[in-house]
């Protein structure tokens, strides 16, 4: 499994620091065919779907801004059609699915978003965990800005697919757009669904556990059963990949709710381990148990987080 380290560059301002001073001269864009006309390209950020072919490309996400020329690169190595990009459609606010915004903008290409993840672009802003993670985000300039958002769905039709582009509330952050490959019957969740281990929620951008738990049931229901499921970081999944991944989910939600009930302080819920058994599996370099568990305690604490920005 592919771990994308800069995932978490959000969760950590160390990791934030290292994001800046990386060297992307470096990066290698990863391209592989996943069905039909999509494509996972990877690079230095989150995971990138296209569909290319005559009628041009639409792309889900664009990385870090330095990645931008590379990615330009590789679609074009695709084929002919991969020269044209028509649309960038969104998943969420975060730089490392974000960053090339400008760039594809400037190229002529479309940005498209949900109406809260363009909020939380034009805003200083914060996001974290609830918790003690915490990172700053500052606002983009307006030529990054989507110039076509929606607030519950948007579906693009080109190259014989039907790009559909869903809204779903309240789950990794309080703009997450999950988008269907219909015809391909390719599925890109954004970091609604991660494979680098226990999650980051930005509860301080108005995501919950409960709202992750509700887009991936969504996503089970609506997808076929042979999708294949683009996480926002790490391989390409199976149904039964992102079923592990929700019973993980609820399991540790129940586990954190049932303290809750009992009275339990986040403190006590730490010093008890309570989260111990995933700790072995899902513990991740950023991520791990104990800062998982502020995120769950946070969620079902504020279950409906505001908006939180400085205009």
């Amino acid at each position: 499994m592919r771990l994308a380290l800069c995932a978490v560059a959000l969760v950590a301002a160390a990791c934030s620091a290292h994001a800046q001073e990386r060297d992307f001269s470096k990066v290698e864009v990863k391209v592989a065919r996943v069905a039909g006309s999509v494509y996972l390209l990877q690079g230095a950020g989150g995971n990138i779907a296209a569909s290319v072919g005559d009628d041009g490309v639409v792309m889900v996400d664009d990385d870090f801004a330095p990645v931008a020329g590379k990615l330009t690169a590789a679609l074009a190595g695709i084929g002919p059609g991969g020269k044209r990009l028509r649309y960038v459609l969104l998943t969420h606010y975060h730089f490392d699915h974000t960053g090339g915004n400008a760039s594809f903008a400037a190229a002529g290409a479309t940005l498209v978003s949900n109406d809260k993840l363009r909020a939380r672009l034009a805003i200083d802003t914060q996001a974290g965990n609830g918790g003690s993670m915490k990172i700053e985000s500052k606002a983009v300039e307006k030529s990054a800005l989507p110039t076509l958002t929606f607030s519950d769905s948007l579906t693009v039709h080109l190259n014989g697919e039907d790009v559909r582009a869903q809204h779903f509330a309240n789950a990794h952050t309080d703009g997450d757009s999950i988008v269907f490959f219909e015809g391909a019957h390719v599925v890109h969740m954004g970091d609604i669904f991660v494979r680098y281990g226990f999650p980051f929620i930005d509860v301080d951008s108005g995501g919950s556990v409960q709202g992750m738990i509700a887009a991936c049931e969504a996503v089970l229901a609506q997808a076929p059963p042979d999708a294949k499921i683009i996480p926002g970081h790490g391989e390409v999944a199976s149904a039964s990949d992102l079923r592990e991944y929700l019973k993980l989910l609820k399991d540790t939600s129940a586990v954190v709710s049932q303290a809750l009930k009992r009275g339990q302080t986040l403190e006590q819920m730490q010093k008890a381990n309570l989260l111990g058994a995933w700790s072995a599996k899902y513990d991740g370099k950023f991520i791990n148990s104990k800062t998982f568990l502020e995120s769950l305690y946070y969620s079902l604490k504020r279950p409906k987080a505001a908006v939180s920005g400085k205009g």
